[in-house]
């Protein structure tokens, strides 16, 4: 069986490239790409302590089950709106994006 820790240490890895990605990207569909990496290292990070602290209670499971579900939705909604930006004004940059200023 895996130790735990290297299962924490791959989560964490995985939680820190979607970190570096969300701020020092520019582009919005690979900043969701990054959080969506950050979501899955949260999943990870929740099986493997379900796992090693009740193996017979499926709550972990559950959890990262619904944060799955969670992110479905947030990519779809988010996709949306970045396609509905591409098609306004012709970029995806977030720099370039300046709907909410006065």
């Amino acid at each position: 069986m895996i130790k735990l820790e290297y299962v924490l240490v791959v989560s964490a890895i995985l939680f820190c490239l979607g970190l570096y990605g969300v701020l020092a990207r520019r582009n919005a569909i690979m900043i969701l790409l990054s959080i969506e990496l950050m979501l899955n290292a949260v999943n990870i990070n929740l099986i493997a302590f379900a796992v090693y602290l009740s193996p017979e209670e499926m709550t972990g499971l559950i959890f990262a089950i619904f944060i799955i579900t969670v992110a479905a939705a947030e990519i779809g909604l988010a996709l949306a709106i970045v396609l509905r930006l591409f098609k306004s004004r012709a970029t995806v940059n977030v720099d370039e994006v300046n709907l909410m200023k006065w």
